[in-house]
């Protein structure tokens, strides 16, 4: 493999993390946008992160169990072409359905998250086919690239909506496009690396009977959702709860979340070590920023604690990849696919349950009394429940990331 070949495709998959910062973030960006322009309910809102994220998830286990069926290198170059059908249909919706907007909507959601889904089984596989001197920080690197494309995804589109205003949403989306179609490019001039897709059904027979297996699912299950929760609400979480204006909320707040959550996986990737104590001081930090920012009436304080959550949480996600990688080091893909789906579970389940808590809040008589006698609206009362309930993914996470931690404490102790 050449030196410009390996370029060329780190520089792809690079891309394409950035392009999946776009389709798993374009939508909570926009929440607020949607029910003020098209009435769309907070529910509803929360299930376009279910259906991205569910999508994601059975893109992950069916290309798992029948990768062995498919042309990876045509699968590789068809991602990018993908997502961009599926920001074209998504910015599209009110013209292309203007008596449907939600069904336009969901249908771009879960075209662009089949390619999301794509690109979290193929890039992995890429960057660790490239021959490096250290696998282990590319590969954090490729999940850092993910975080600060966040950052400029927020800032951009803050900065494009105050200043364009909320109708021209649709022309945000389509200017994203520009990321995939560079990713296709690189893709269609790079050669990808050959991978090995045998039928291996034995082997996933056994490795579903593994306790270990299930129980790194289940933490990268709480990782997920304690990520994913702050970085889908907290936009609206910062408007609603804290009448915050959004320029702010976003650029403080939600942009600050992707600085933390990237630098944090930048500098494990540079001088990290013991991931079982890093994720569980990770899991605890998080319980304490939710319930921070939940239950203060501070602005400056809540803008914090939303921010820092992404420091917190920044391993939660690619530390269980590593903890896996260990316990599994001959796993293939259908270890990373199922530790996909397991994180791509809890970034789907836990938003949703904000957006159910937020509405059922203004369904009660009695919460909407309550929430007054708080001086507070049913809806900001409604996000601070659902922040509570945020901390209670991490907290329960806490018990896997310190089992791994002694774990990894009677390794050393054994050496």
């Amino acid at each position: 493999m050449t030196n410009s070949n390996i370029k060329k495709l780190k520089l792809a998959c690079y891309s394409s993390s950035i392009a999946m910062a776009v389709v798993c973030n374009i939508s909570p960006v926009l929440f607020l946008i949607f029910n003020n322009l098209y009435g769309i309910s907070y529910t509803l809102l929360g299930l376009l992160v279910l259906i991205n994220f569910v999508t994601q998830l059975s893109i992950d286990l069916i290309f798992s169990f029948i990768s062995h069926k498919f042309n990876i290198p045509k699968v590789v170059k068809a991602m990018p072409i993908i997502t961009i059908i599926g920001l074209v249909v998504f910015a599209l919706a009110p013209f292309i359905f203007p008596n449907a907007v939600y069904l336009g909507l969901s249908i771009g959601t879960v075209i662009f998250s089949a390619a999301a889904g794509l690109g979290e089984v193929l890039c992995s596989p890429i960057i660790a086919a490239i021959p490096a001197k250290d696998p282990d920080r590319e590969m954090s690197k490729l999940h850092s690239f993910y975080a600060w494309g966040v950052v400029g995804i927020i800032i951009f589109s803050t900065l494009f909506l105050y200043f364009f205003g909320q109708k021209s949403w649709y022309i945000l989306a389509l200017v994203f496009c520009i990321l995939p179609a560079f990713s296709a490019f690189l893709f269609f001039k790079s050669e990808i690396p050959e991978f090995k897709n045998e039928d291996s059904t034995q082997k996933v027979g056994g490795l579903f009977k593994n306790k270990a297996l299930w129980a790194s699912v289940l933490a990268i299950f709480f990782g997920g959702a304690a990520e994913c929760t702050m970085a889908q609400w907290s936009s609206g979480y910062l408007e609603q709860a804290l009448s915050i204006p959004k320029v702010w909320g976003d650029i403080f707040g939600v942009a600050m979340f992707a600085v933390f959550l990237g630098l944090g996986r930048t500098l494990y990737s540079k001088i990290g070590k013991n991931i079982g104590r890093v994720l569980t001081l990770g899991g605890i930090g998080a319980v304490v920023c939710y319930l921070t920012a939940a239950l203060t009436s501070n602005p400056v304080l809540g803008l914090i604690a939303c921010g820092f959550t992404g420091f917190c949480t920044s391993m939660l996600w690619p530390g269980n990849l590593i903890v896996i990688a260990d316990r599994f080091p001959a796993g293939g893909v259908f270890i990373y696919a199922m530790m996909a789906a397991g994180g791509d579970l809890g970034a789907s389940v836990a938003p949703q349950l904000v957006g159910i808590v937020t509405d059922a809040v203004a369904l009660s008589p009695s919460l909407v009394s309550f929430a007054a006698d708080l001086g507070l609206s049913a809806s900001q009362l409604g996000m601070k429940l659902g922040m509570i309930i945020g901390a209670v993914f991490p907290l329960v996470g806490i018990i896997f990331y310190a089992g791994f931690w002694r774990s990894s404490k009677n390794k050393m102790n054994i050496k």
